[in-house]
C-alpha cells in the first residue's frame, strides 16, 4: 500500500461528505459520512487516514497513524541501506609513464573497479606532447585492455583540450 507523498489527511482534516471506509483489519465497511467514520475510528482508539484522495469517493482507512509513520520510516531507512553509492575515482597517467608506475596505476584502478566504483582515466598533455595524441590513444587502449577482465568502457578515450579522458565501469556480476 503506497500513500502519495502529498500532505496526508487524517481525522478532522478530512472534509469530504462521503468516504469509502476500510477497517483496521482490512475489510471494507462501505460508504459513509466523515463524521460517522471518525466516530468508528474514535471507538477503536485509532485514526482515520485518507489513503486514496483521487478515488470517487475518497478511500480512508482506520489505522494507528503513529505506528504507520514509524513503519514507513523503517521501510525507507531499509531501502536507503540497500542502495549502493557509486563514486567516480580518477587515475592520472602521463605519456612517458614507466612500466612500474603504469602497473601501480592499473592496480589502483582494478581495486576501485572491484569495490564497485567507476574509474576516470586521464592523460594531461604538456607542451609538445599535444602533437603526439596518438601515443595517448595507444596508452589508453593498453590501459583498457589491461583492465578488460574487471571493467567495460563506459566512454572511450577522447581528447578534450589538453586532456584525454576515458571512463570505465565495473563489469556487471553474472
Amino acid at each position: 500500500m503506497v500513500i502519495s507523498k502529498h500532505e496526508i489527511q487524517i481525522n478532522e482534516d478530512i472534509r469530504d461528505n462521503e468516504l469509502r471506509i476500510i477497517s483496521a483489519s482490512g475489510e471494507q465497511l462501505g460508504i459513509m459520512s466523515a463524521e460517522k467514520a471518525l466516530d468508528l475510528a474514535a471507538k477503536e482508539d485509532l485514526d482515520l487516514v485518507k489513503i486514496a484522495p483521487q478515488a470517487k469517493p475518497p478511500v480512508c482507512k482506520i489505522m494507528d497513524y503513529g505506528k504507520y509513520k514509524f513503519e514507513q520510516a523503517k521501510r525507507e531507512k531499509e531501502a536507503r541501506k540497500n542502495q549502493k553509492i557509486v563514486d567516480t575515482k580518477e587515475v592520472r597517467l602521463s605519456l612517458n609513464i614507466d612500466t612500474h608506475d603504469f602497473n601501480t596505476k592499473l592496480n589502483n584502478a582494478i581495486k576501485f573497479l572491484k569495490h564497485g566504483d567507476k574509474v576516470k582515466v586521464s592523460i594531461r598533455f604538456r607542451g609538445r606532447e599535444m602533437g603526439h595524441s596518438e601515443f595517448g590513444y595507444d596508452l589508453m587502449n593498453k590501459f583498457s585492455e589491461a583492465c578488460s577482465e574487471y571493467a567495460v568502457i563506459n566512454k572511450p578515450a577522447k581528447l578534450e583540450g589538453r586532456n584525454m579522458l576515458m571512463f570505465l565501469s565495473p563489469k556487471p556480476n553474472k
